[in-house]
């Protein structure tokens, strides 16, 4: 069977429908086969649109489109690309916070689009955690009740091998972002950099299967920067954490699997760019790189960061 998008072409393997395909390339070909194991996170032609502000046009704002990705469990993924490409909207469907228009996104094999919006926000409890750009604390809430209220509010309360307890790893955590001091501040009281640090950890608290992260970085100085990257890759190693991060940051990106671009709302390679600056683009053929991995975009990660 075969799946043309303004893209790539597909090869899918429909030999069975119950277990998800992975993504392999072959000479700018993708084949979508079987695997043992499963993708935390799988997307399929993943569109979002939005009514237009402009009166004279019936057409719809297109944001995304055409968007292919699989995750596997303990891989990081870093999305690049300009201002207004659709990358934090992206996200925001990812982690289930907005419906998409077209296509499916299956976390941990749940396909949220057959869910109610509580059913969505349960498995995010469980399987998730956001990093948001806005940092999104309480501002009646000190650092350390930030940091602790999501768990507070669930039926997960993770102990882990430390042996901890909630309040404890809140501690620990805030002061492995160096907020050790601050626990007792208010959002009001911290700097936007503190702020977000206090996001991530309260992102890190749960120990999350995928930890989706925006601009994770961006508001830092580089000494604090990288001290989250390592923070975060620590995550990656000691608990399989799957990253998906959205990020300006070279050295944050060139930590991760494989990197992808994000152009014009759906995914490109650099030769994709390249050719659509030269010439109209039309219909993609097989020759043409495909959405669902970086291709030349992309580095392996090297096995002491894995």
């Amino acid at each position: 069977m075969f799946l043309v998008s303004r893209a790539c072409l597909f090869i899918v393997d429909s030999r069975t429908s119950p277990v998800l395909p992975t993504i392999r390339s072959h000479e700018n070909v993708f084949v979508m086969s079987e695997s043992v194991n499963q993708p935390i996170l799988y997307v399929e032609n993943l569109g979002k649109s939005v009514a237009s502000l402009d009166a004279s046009t019936n057409q719809p704002l297109v944001i995304l489109h055409d968007i292919h990705l699989s995750v596997m469990p303990g891989e990081s993924l870093a999305i690049i690309g300009p201002s207004g490409s659709g990358k934090s909207t992206l996200l925001g469907l990812l982690a289930g916070l907005d419906t998409p228009s077209t296509g499916s996104i299956h976390l941990a094999g749940e396909n949220m689009g057959q869910m109610n919006e509580d059913q969505r926000a349960a498995l995010r409890g469980e399987k998730l955690g956001f990093i948001f750009q806005s940092f999104q604390l309480l501002p009646t809430f000190t650092a350390l009740e930030n940091v602790m209220l999501p768990m507070e509010l669930s039926d997960k309360h993770p102990s882990g091998e430390s042996g901890l307890g909630l309040q404890q790893q809140a501690e620990q955590l805030l002061s492995r972002v160096g907020l050790g001091e601050r626990l007792q501040h208010y959002p009001a009281q911290l700097s936007g950099g503190e702020q977000q640090r206090v996001a991530i950890a309260r992102a890190f608290l749960s120990r999350p299967a995928l930890l989706l992260a925006d601009e994770p970085t961006g508001n830092l100085d580089a000494h604090t920067g990288q001290r989250i990257i390592d923070l975060m890759f620590e995550l990656n190693t000691e608990h399989q954490t799957t990253l998906v991060l959205v990020t300006h940051d070279s050295t944050l990106a060139d930590r991760c699997d494989r990197v992808m671009a994000l152009h014009d709302g759906c995914f490109k390679t650099n030769a994709d760019v390249e050719k659509e600056s030269q010439s109209t683009p039309g219909i993609a053929t097989s020759d043409t790189a495909s959405t669902t991995t970086p291709s030349t975009t992309s580095t392996p990660k090297k096995s002491s960061t894995a």
